[in-house]
């Protein structure tokens, strides 16, 4: 009998065994390193016969485990990495067993599809946006941007009697943006527009990275009627700066572009009444990125496009599986194989769609409020500690600082994640080195923020 036969018959015990190694990681996850120094030698050689599940999963533990970080754990501040909730996890493990190719709505095989259909639904409510949106899982923001862009893409190419999908890009597209992400510069080059080819407009005055509205109109105007592209953000990188959604959609009103808003985590501020007011207007553009593996708690890879359902047209023809004779009209014969880049596809939904269903509209506004209020927890020892200075004002839950002595940020940060206490991510903010620290993960509490703050003023004392 061959190992997959002899794992199948004690799948009860390696299901068992892979339970109590999770528990045994998410119960102790305040404990675990947030950074591993250690490295391991590479296997380049595969056995014959393998070795089984349960001694596969012992050499595992042997040299790989004890470097696995605790980047879903409360004090991984860096990149914006959000952790996962009981209930996405739940989600998360049904996905792998149940293993659908999530594509269609009417069946011939898989039709999860309709989870996914549910499960944007219940985002929109989530987020406060209209029904007049169509959405779908892709992996990250970086494909939601794309995907968004893409479509987009195609719209600048019907303004002018092109289509670019089929034929190519035959002219120059114009895009305009601030302080556009790096994931959407990277959708630029993905899609031959160009990852230099966008016009910069000017930041607002004031320590801001949101867009100076008078310059992005002067920009218009010297286009002359020509459309184009505007990425916008509901939530920068650096200090969460949101552009002003309502003065960009009366230039809408006034002239002809493509307007897509990067809201990976900032979105997440509709949860909160105290703070929905951030992103008041962006109902209207045509299309955004969210992303789930971020605030909304669950696994890596989640994130969604909301693409307005007037450009539907616009996006089968951008990713139409056109070879496919057996797939008759995409409109009718509705699957996400026309509306996204992956032929093949994970039921990303499911996580999602346990989350919501398990907290509810309440749960996230306290998850979105308690991250922010332990911004401003650790921004308030930022300004009281002499060591240190805030570089921007926290408009909602990621910190940006420095230290007073510029030339300490690097070995002082270096020494600080070597603690494997917290992990936070270096950055360059307005000339300056500086250090972010975001707050997304739903365990983070004030303790948290204590451990922290205790190493920093450990470490600052010594350099």
């Amino acid at each position: 009998m061959n190992n997959l036969n002899k794992d199948a018959q004690i799948l009860e015990e390696i299901f068992n065994q892979v339970q109590q190694q999770g528990l045994a990681y998410l119960n102790t996850i305040h404990e675990r390193s947030t950074t591993s120094q250690q490295t391991v030698a590479q296997v380049t050689d595969l056995s014959y016969d393998g070795i089984g599940t349960l001694d596969t999963l012992k050499y595992f533990n042997e040299r790989f485990e004890p470097i696995i970080v605790a980047s879903s754990g409360p004090r991984y501040w860096g990149f914006v990495t959000g952790g996962t909730t009981p209930a996405a996890i739940a989600g998360d493990w049904l996905s792998t067993i149940y293993d659908q190719n999530t594509q269609s709505i009417k069946g011939n095989g898989d039709i999860s599809a309709i989870i996914e259909l549910e499960t944007i639904q219940l985002l929109l409510s989530l987020f406060n946006l209209p029904k007049d949106f169509f959405g779908g899982f892709v992996t990250g923001a970086t494909l939601s941007n794309f995907s968004c862009l893409a479509v987009a893409r195609q719209w600048i190419g019907k303004q002018l009697g092109k289509d670019f999908s089929r034929d190519g890009i035959t002219t120059g597209i114009k895009v305009l943006s601030a302080t556009p992400h790096s994931s959407a510069i990277k959708s630029l080059a993905m899609l031959g527009i160009g990852s230099n080819n966008f016009i910069a407009i000017k930041v607002g005055e004031g320590n801001r990275e949101a867009i100076d509205i008078t310059d992005l109109t002067e920009k218009i105007k010297a286009l002359n009627g020509e459309p184009f592209i505007l990425i916008s953000s509901a939530g920068t990188v650096n200090t969460v700066d949101f552009d002003d959604f309502e003065a960009i959609n009366k230039l809408k009103s006034e002239y002809n572009f493509w307007w897509h808003i990067d809201a990976a985590f900032g979105g997440f501020a509709a949860c909160s009444p105290l703070y929905k007011h951030l992103v008041k207007g962006w109902e209207n553009a045509d299309s955004i990125t969210v992303d789930c593996h971020k605030w909304l708690n669950v696994p890596y890879e989640s994130a969604v496009f909301f693409v307005k359902e007037k450009h539907q047209r616009l996006q089968v023809e951008t990713f139409q599986n056109s070879n496919a004779a057996y797939l008759g009209d995409p409109q009718e014969n509705f699957s996400y194989l026309n509306f996204l880049p992956e032929n093949s596809r994970r039921l990303k939904a499911l996580p999602a769609w346990f989350t919501l269903m398990s907290y509810g509209k309440t749960g996230y506004k306290e998850l979105v409020e308690g991250n922010i209020s332990m911004a401003h927890q650790f921004a308030d020892f930022i300004t009281n500690n002499k060591n240190f200075d805030l570089l921007a004002p926290v408009r909602l839950n990621t910190v940006c600082f420095t230290l007073v002595n510029e030339d300490l940020v690097t070995d002082f940060l270096n020494q600080l994640n070597a603690t494997g206490k917290v992990f936070m991510t270096p950055t360059f903010y307005n000339g300056k080195k500086g250090i972010r620290a975001a707050f997304v993960n739903w365990r983070t509490s004030t303790n948290d923020i204590s451990i922290a703050t205790a190493e920093m003023e450990r470490i600052v004392t010594t350099l």
